[in-house]
Formats: structure tokens, sequence, C-alpha cells
């Protein structure tokens, strides 16, 4: 019997990056700005594959600063295209996904990735996998549309995405202050409140 082994999923900021390069990291998905610096803590993890995008945590246009894009989830999917295709079969792997605070950017690509690697699996039980692997996630609603839509997914990860801002907004109720600070009350609004 072939036994395939699933892999190791993280999600973090940079800040926690050095507390991760012993866990034996194969993939990286770096999503950080357009202007941040080359990150050095790389340098102390093993061999990996890795992957930079480059582009702002905002929801809405803005002068000098750079939306997350169709071509960067476009781009997302293919790391995780490229990972399911090469990946061994028999040889454990482990994909860490970061941004700067591991909260948005970083939480809304593993969500693609997940349902693009699980393409039955409903919105739902993605999202509840999503909070186990980083419970603070709040998933950029512009890259969730994106991926809803390059996946054929045809709304349900965005209805998802409401579901669970509003899930979090109970449990961290100062989610409304923060995301309130960042201009992004589209995303407040999007929230489903039980």
């Amino acid at each position: 019997m072939d036994m395939v082994f699933s892999p190791v999923l993280t999600v973090c900021g940079i800040e926690e990056l050095p507390g991760q390069s012993a866990r034996n990291v194969t993939h990286v998905l770096s999503l950080i700005d357009p202007d941040h610096p080359e990150l050095e803590a790389f340098t102390a993890y093993g061999r990996h594959e890795r992957t930079t995008l480059r582009f702002h945590d905002i929801i809405a246009a803005a002068p000098g600063r750079v939306m997350p894009t169709a071509d960067h989830v476009a781009a997302i999917l293919g790391f995780g295209a490229d990972f399911l295709e090469l990946r061994e079969k028999q040889a454990q792997s482990h994909l860490l996904v970061h941004c700067h605070m591991g909260i948005s950017r970083s939480t809304a690509a593993m969500l693609a990735l997940m349902a693009q690697a699980n393409p039955d699996e409903e919105a739902e039980s993605l999202f509840a996998r999503l909070v186990a692997i980083r419970p603070q996630a709040w998933p950029n609603s512009q890259m969730i549309g994106f991926a809803d839509e390059q996946l054929g997914r045809k709304g349900e990860l965005t209805a998802g995405l409401g579901r669970h801002y509003g899930r979090q907004i109970k449990g961290r109720p100062q989610f409304t202050e923060w995301m309130t600070t960042l201009g992004r009350e589209a995303e407040l609004r999007m929230a489903v409140l039980d």
C-alpha cells in the first residue's frame, strides 16, 4: 500500500521566522511589502524552495501602495501547483507561508493553497483548518476573492470568509478596532454575526 504523507503547514510572521529554522521547512512562500529588505532569517534554514511575492496588505487602492492582484494570487496558486506536483510522496514536506505579522496575506494564501489542494473540501472545513494552523487568521478579502474566482469556487470561499470574520470578531473583539484603524471596514461589513 502506498502511504502519502500530508505536508506540515505553518503560517507565521517575520519575527517568528527564526523559531521555525529547526523545523525542517522544505517550501516557503514569502509575502512581504515591496520595499522590505531581503530576510536574513532564511540563512539559518536547511535546504528549501522559496518564492517571494511583494505587495502590501491592503484591500483598497492607495497612493504609493501595491494592491494584491489576480496575478499575485495566480502566482500563489502556481507555487501551490508546483508544490503538489514536485513534492515526493514518500517524503515529509513542510510548507511555511509568512507575511509581516502572519495574520492577513499569509492566511489568505494558505487558505487558497488548501482549497487548491482539496477541491472538494467545503469552505467551512477549510477555514476551521486554517484557524487550527493560525488562530488569529484574518485573511485578506481581496486575495480570497481572487482565489475564489480562480479556483472556480463560485463565491463559496468569499461566503465562508464572511462567516470566519464573524467568528473572529466574536472571539477576538479587538479585530473590530484594529481593522477600522487599518481602513478595512469593508471586511468588517462582510462579517456574518450570529
